[in-house]
C-alpha cells in the first residue's frame, strides 16, 4: 500500500480523535447500567413481565427482555431445506 498522504494523515486522525470521543461519552452510561443491573441482580430486567402490571398488559403480554425465550430466525427462501 503506498503511504498516506498529509490530508488523509489528518483525516483519520480526526475520525479516530471524534471515535474516541463517543465511546468515552457512552462509558458512563454503560458502567451505570452494568452496576444497576448487578446491584439489584437483574430483577428490574424482568420486573415488567408480570401480568399484575396493567399498564403493560394493553400493549404487550411479551415481556422486553426474556432470557428464557429461544428467538429462531425463519429459513429463507430458496434454501433448499423448505418443502
Amino acid at each position: 500500500l503506498p503511504p498516506l498522504s498529509l490530508p488523509q494523515k489528518w483525516a483519520l486522525l480526526a475520525l479516530s480523535g471524534g471515535s474516541s470521543v463517543c465511546c468515552l461519552c457512552c462509558l458512563p452510561g454503560l458502567l451505570v447500567a452494568i452496576g444497576l443491573t448487578l446491584g439489584n441482580q437483574g430483577r428490574v430486567l424482568l420486573a415488567p413481565c408480570s401480568i399484575a402490571n396493567i399498564a403493560l398488559a394493553p400493549v404487550s403480554r411479551e415481556c422486553p427482555f426474556d432470557p428464557t425465550r429461544v428467538y429462531v430466525s425463519p429459513p429463507l427462501v430458496g434454501d433448499g431445506d423448505v418443502p
